[in-house]
């Protein structure tokens, strides 16, 4: 024996089915049924069946034996939102019911008295029928203590759906969050992800917006900008220009709509760079309509309020059908016309809505309709009903809730919170006239689009100022025109070096130490070859390619510095330490201290270049240098006004510059300063083992002056990339200059005006007639000499030593009896003289 499974779907509560009949069949019976928690469907005893006939369930003229039914109704035929076409249409929908209509004026307040004057006055009223949303929630929440049912055909406040506080409410005009799924859609079409809203402050407007930013949110749709305001819309309005709203929502009944636009036309909050949504149900001309409470013409009106867009419920069927009343959209208006007298619909408010009011009275009398036979099946009537009683009460919103048929507004159906469906209708103000540009289904998702909306600019215009990224870059015409004087300053780097290493074995450059020369001139080849990447910047390299010339940038610079300036400040500083000794008692060290070993020389220079590249070094490996963006003030354009600059300057930084900045400079500026001391203390020094520390101290003297002046203007100038190269690559290039041209072009001139080309040895080579002709002649300028050196010996009181040059020979003695030293270019050696002074002199005489 098999088992059969029989897989069973449970659906919940309140799941609709709809029956539809083909062809032009009707539905006879329940259209909608309801799943209910005890399992069955609605209207379960009632059978639904197509027919070829069409069936009106209520006539238009009543039998005289029916007793009347009586509605209350509450219009809002003045206020903030006047509807003063609506009891014309409800009235025009009914025959059997009578109509007992007081004026709201939409005010909850005012509501609240004609309720209780509704409630307590004969005769019973079976249905209430509030207008606007703030009279609907007052209406609502009291209308199951007195068991009433209530039909609404123009609320929309989404805080109507809770079936908590409003149990027995249903309405013809759909919730206002129907709206919002409409904005989204536009909004993401017309590409916007940043709106500003502005909304009176009362629950139907509160509720919607918290709804739109639920659903703006889900859409990756930012509300930058949300402004309230009670009665007065100044301030919010002031904060919306202040903020840069582009594209407002505008939330608010119409009288308070005509308050908020005059503040928009004396802010100048409109035009081409502003796109305002408002609710579509005012009356046409609302803007054009006389209103004290505001100081703006029509004519401020009408430019301010020009080519906004309305979003709002179709609340007239675009189908040329019959529905349930036997009229179709267009008839209902003729009809609805000729009741009003004549009347402009542009000026009757709520004329839009009119369609709405006449099928709630439908949708009511249809109800009533199905309730009195259900009543009639069980031995009562609809003329039973008072406020205490529930079963009627009960019996109506049950078929009230199956409801669907087909209005002069469109199908009407309710869903499970007893508010209508439909689509949404896309309306822009064109000319002063309201244009359809579109519709939008959003139980389907779908949007059709006519293409006819029409811009004040070139198209939508942008959600927000768009801010266009600069980068700042150096002015071209100045970083060519420096990099031409350092390329002219490497090249007179070259020419120094070349002369330098030529005449290297020049007797007068060899005691200038040549050798720290070219580390001199080396140096500052390599501080003006920095020029170039300092002037290099996103104009001609990649942003990703930046950290590299960040890196040249301080490595040329940094070593460049030290190599020039350390090899001069070795002179500087050995001159110092030889030559102002002044207590010296050994007189074999003061021998020692006037010659001057080169290795020393090197040492000196090679341990400054090291300290830099080990500082160097380890800054780059702890912090190393990348590229970071500095951003300036947004800037306006004259030609654009939707556009906003903001300026970018790339900047070679690490995490902790500052320190290392800090640290550099400090040890830089010290070792500056020094050198200008050491400069100052020797310049009256003479010697010939340095014979240019004078040309150094010089040098150093500059050097320092430009590096101190220009290290800290450069950083208050870092943001202006013009002046801050323009101060620390000048900087370099007239260091560089002056120090070339000070050390080497004197020993160019002296070469070359004195003919000291040939080295000392080859002057040693040099024999032939040239030497012994001119025997003679040294014969008698060496007399001369021991003459004069006689004079001297014998002027001399004390034993002092005395350091002769004879020939380019130095000669030390001390006295008479003391040895003479003779220095032959570095090596010292005894000379053995005879005792007496005027030996000595013959003896010099003989060498």
């Amino acid at each position: 024996m098999t088992q059969e499974q029989v897989t069973v779907t449970i659906l919940p509560v309140d799941y609709e089915i709809e029956y539809i009949c083909r062809g032009n069949r009707v539905i006879v019976g329940p259209k909608v049924r309801k799943c209910l928690p005890n399992g069955t469907w609605t209207d379960i005893s009632l059978q639904s069946s197509c027919c070829k006939e069409h069936f009106t369930p209520l006539r238009r003229h009543p039998s005289p034996s029916k007793k009347k039914l009586y509605i209350g109704a509450l219009f809002p035929m003045s206020g903030g939102w006047p509807g003063s076409g609506l009891p014309a249409s409800a009235q025009y929908a009914m025959d059997l019911l009578e109509l007992i209509h007081y004026n709201s004026m939409c005010d909850p307040g005012e509501a609240t008295k004609l309720l209780y004057d509704l409630l307590y006055t004969e005769p019973i009223k079976i249905v209430l029928m509030p207008g606007c949303s703030g009279v609907s929630t007052i209406v609502g929440e009291a209308a199951r203590m007195w068991n009433l049912i209530v039909l609404s055909y123009g609320s929309s406040s989404p805080a109507l759906s809770n079936r908590q506080r409003f149990p027995t409410f249903f309405r013809t005009h759909p919730s206002a969050t129907l709206h919002n799924p409409t904005r989204v859609q536009l909004f993401q079409k017309w590409k916007w992800t940043r709106i500003a809203t502005i909304q009176q402050t009362t629950e139907v407007f509160t509720s919607t917006l918290d709804d739109l930013e639920q659903r703006t949110k889900e859409a990756g749709i930012e509300i930058s900008v949300r402004q309230s305001f009670l009665t007065d819309p100044a301030v919010a309005v002031k904060n919306l220009k202040r903020q840069d709203a582009r594209i407002i929502v505008g939330l608010f009944y119409e009288t308070e709509a005509r308050k908020v636009f005059c503040e928009v036309f004396k802010e100048k909050l409109y035009g081409k760079k502003y796109v305002w949504f408002l609710i579509g149900w005012y009356a046409d001309n609302w803007f054009k309509i006389h209103d004290p409470a505001i100081n703006c013409t029509v004519e401020n009106m009408t430019e301010a309020v020009e080519g906004h867009v309305t979003t709002e419920i179709v609340m007239l069927n675009p189908e040329t059908i019959k529905g349930v009343s036997n009229l179709t959209s267009q008839e209902f208006l003729e009809e609805l016309m000729s009741r009003l007298g004549g009347k402009n619909p542009e000026e009757t408010g709520g004329f839009q809505e009119a369609p709405l009011a006449f099928d709630a009275v439908w949708a009511m009398a249809l109800a009533l309709n199905k309730t009195s036979e259900r009543l009639k099946a069980k031995g009562r009537r609809l003329e039973d009903f008072n406020y205490n009683n529930h079963d009627i009460t009960a019996e109506i919103y049950r078929a009230l809730n199956t409801s669907s048929f087909e209005g002069v507004s469109g199908q009407v159906v309710f869903d499970a919170q007893g508010s209508r469906m439909a689509m949404t209708l896309i309306e822009q103000l064109q000319g002063g006239t309201y244009k359809k540009i579109g519709y939008y289904d959003s139980s389907q998702k779908n949007l059709s689009w006519f293409g006819n909306d029409i811009w004040i600019g070139a198209g939508p215009p942008a959600d927000r100022t768009v801010v266009r990224e600069e980068y700042r870059y150096l002015s071209q015409k100045l970083f060519a025109a420096v990099s031409v004087f350092a390329g002219l300053g490497i090249l007179l780097g070259i020419v120094c070096l070349t002369f330098n290493i030529y005449n290297s074995n020049v007797r007068y450059i060899q005691n200038s130490q040549p050798y720290l020369n070219n580390m001199t001139a080396v140096g500052c080849m390599m501080a003006l070859a920095a020029v170039f990447p300092l002037g290099i910047d996103g104009h001609h390299v990649h942003r990703s390619q930046f950290p590299v010339v960040c890196q040249f940038r301080l490595w040329l610079l940094g070593l460049g510095f030290s190599v020039a300036y350390g090899s001069m400040f070795t002179k500087i500083w050995w001159v110092h330490t030889l030559f102002t000794k002044k207590d010296e008692k050994n007189e074999k060290k003061k021998m020692q201290l006037l010659f001057i070993y080169p290795w020393k020389l090197y040492a000196t220079a090679g341990v400054l270049l090291a300290v830099d590249f080990l500082s160097l070094m380890i800054w780059q490996i702890v912090d190393p240098l990348h590229v970071t963006i500095e951003k300036f003030t947004k800037e306006a354009p004259k030609e654009d006004l939707d556009v906003l600059i903001q300026p970018l300057l790339e900047h070679c930084s690490s995490d902790k510059i500052n320190t290392w900045l800090g640290v550099v400079y400090g040890y830089k500026g010290l070792l500056l300063l020094l050198g200008i001391f050491l400069a100052y203390e020797t310049k009256s020094v003479s010697t010939e083992k340095i014979n240019d520390h004078r040309a150094v101290g010089m040098a150093i003297y500059n050097v320092a002056v430009l590096c101190l002046i220009t290290a800290p203007v450069t950083m208050i100038l870092s943001s202006q990339q013009d002046a801050s190269f323009a101060f620390a690559a000048l900087a370099v290039v007239f260091s560089a200059y002056i120090t070339l041209v000070v050390l080497f072009v004197p020993k160019m001139r002296r070469l070359i005006t004195r003919g000291e080309w040939q080295s000392e040895q080859q002057d040693t080579l040099k024999t032939g007639s040239s030497t012994n002709n001119n025997d003679e002649e040294k014969s008698r300028q060496l007399e001369r000499e021991n003459r004069e050196l006689q004079k001297i010996i014998q002027e001399v009181s004390s034993p002092q030593p005395l350091i002769l040059m004879v020939n380019g020979l130095n000669l030390h003695t001390v006295a008479s009896s003391q040895p003479m030293y003779a220095d032959t270019g570095g090596k010292v050696s005894k000379v053995s003289c005879p005792r007496t002074q005027r030996g000595a002199l013959r003896s010099i005489k003989s060498h």
